[in-house]
């Protein structure tokens, strides 16, 4: 009886145990028995199962675990036409949930993910081409208009603008951005729903360029713009220093002019005051007077040993040298 009872409870905790299956966090659970996903006896509605520990029948039921969080569909950029026949490459993502598991495991084939966001994909780029193929460039490019407190002047933007303009007919359009964004997701919010079972939650166009032919126009114009714009302030610079180094040129020329006026005006004044002093010694007493220009004048000839004078012994020269006391 015991050798019969060691199977018996092998076998009823390996049924226990494949009766028993846990959704993590996150994931929600169907169970498909023999090929079809098991609704509720009532609503026939596919039953889903919350995270948790669960049962199910072993052997006839398997378990399907499907991801319950927003995915993020992040694909390579694609290339559309635009009402002018200009193209544009537009990168875009898209954020989704399941929200009808059991459809959404029939349309993927069992809950593949690369499955649901193709088909997800064929959806965007439909009805994102048939936005962009009735939209002019600036109409892309551009959102809702903004306040004049708000426009910054950029060359780099003009410059961009320039470009559209030369890529599109030169229009006075408005900006239709959001609203591109708005109608594509609204017609893939249904047709996702209907076709796929995933709820979408949102849609952006998060880049825009143009083909690298007009990138590169773009380029070339924007550096040639700035480099004009640096040419400017460079020259202005230029200028602004001539004249400051022309000003301090003048300026230090009148000082140099004034100081020499001033030189001038002393020095006159202080010859002037030695002619007068002189006159009044020569008035005062005219024989000292020579006799102390002769003193000095001899002082002058015979400072040095090398010096030679060639001079008549009996000219006036040697005067006072001739006589004691000065006088004939």
């Amino acid at each position: 009886m015991r050798k019969l009872m060691i199977p018996v409870v092998v076998i009823f905790i390996a049924l226990l145990l494949m009766s028993v299956f846990v959704v993590r966090e996150g994931e929600r659970g169907i169970v498909v028995r023999f090929g079809r996903i098991l609704k509720d006896a009532n609503t026939e509605v596919v039953h889903i199962y919350q995270p948790g520990l669960h049962f199910k029948v072993p052997l006839f039921d398997r378990v399907r675990t499907l991801d319950a969080r927003i995915q993020t569909m992040d694909d390579q950029a694609d290339r559309f036409v635009t009402a002018e026949k200009k193209d544009v490459i537009i990168d875009t993502y898209v954020k989704w949930r399941i929200a009808d598991y059991g459809q959404y495991y029939l349309t993927t084939g069992g809950g593949d993910k690369s499955t649901a966001e193709a088909l997800l994909k064929r959806k965007v780029v439909d009805n994102l081409r048939a936005e962009i193929g009735s939209k002019e460039i600036k109409q892309i490019v551009s959102g809702p208009e903004r306040k004049a407190a708000e426009v910054i002047e950029d060359p780099a933007e003009t410059v961009v603008n320039e470009i559209v303009a030369e890529v599109a007919p030169r229009k006075e359009v408005e900006g239709q951005r959001d609203q591109i964004m708005a109608d594509v997701l609204a017609e893939i919010k249904v047709s996702a729903m209907k076709d796929l079972g995933v709820e979408v939650v949102d849609f952006r166009m998060k880049k825009i360029n143009l083909p690298d032919e007009i990138s590169e126009s773009i380029y070339r114009r924007m550096r040639a713009e700035r480099e004009s714009v640096a040419r400017k302030h460079r020259s202005q610079g230029r200028e602004k220093a001539e004249v400051i180094r022309a000003q301090s040129e003048l300026e230090v020329a009148k000082i140099l002019a004034e100081a020499d006026r001033e030189a001038r005006v002393v020095r006159g004044t202080a010859d002037a005051q030695v002619a007068k002093i002189y006159a009044d010694a020569f008035n005062q007493n005219p024989e000292f007077y020579s006799f102390l220009r002769s003193l000095k004048a001899y002082e002058n000839s015979f400072n040095s040993k090398n010096d030679i004078l060639v001079v008549d012994p009996s000219s006036d020269f040697f005067k006072y040298m001739k006589e004691a006391s000065g006088v004939k």
